[in-house]
């Protein structure tokens, strides 16, 4: 897993070309164990630009999404209750404070995992009234669950 900052543009970017250089090192060392089984990019609505151009270059690029709106502390809020209706990011981090009053961008599993369940369900409702509305990913919604999803049928 690699990690990285920037706006999201940039870390599709980053992923697309790390991608392609596993491929090209996997065709040259004749070994697709060297491939990656998925590529995932993790952000943010927030207030960033190119949004629209990141998603594109994902789809053309085989790179799955995880998209949060407005913010990741969303899908964080949804592991202890429903959908907060259309927030604010600070509102959302004052929000999950209320649950847990030690947060502070850190994410300690533990603190989550008794609430997992849930926050897949209400995060999965929520894609789908977005969809239902023509207006996916819109405030709120978050994507994170794909990921988790993915990663725990891969264990």
């Amino acid at each position: 897993m690699f990690g990285g900052i920037g706006v999201p543009r940039t870390l599709v970017a980053s992923a697309k070309e790390r991608k392609k250089a596993a491929e090209k090192r996997a065709r040259r060392e004749k070994d697709d164990n060297l491939l990656f089984d998925e590529v995932w990019c993790v952000f943010d609505v927030d207030e960033h630009p190119n949004i629209p151009d990141a998603t594109q270059m994902a789809e053309d690029n085989d790179i799955q999404l995880a998209i949060s709106n407005p913010c990741f502390e969303l899908w964080l809020y949804l592991h202890f209750a429903e959908q907060p209706g259309l927030r604010h990011r600070h509102d959302l981090q004052r929000m999950l404070k209320k649950h847990l009053p030690t947060y502070d961008k850190h994410v300690v599993y533990s603190d989550y995992a008794a609430g997992y369940g849930e926050a897949v369900k209400r995060a999965t409702r929520l894609e789908e009234n977005a969809k239902a509305n023509n207006d996916e990913g819109k405030n709120p919604t978050t994507g994170v669950w794909r990921l988790t999803e993915s990663i725990r049928s891969d264990g």
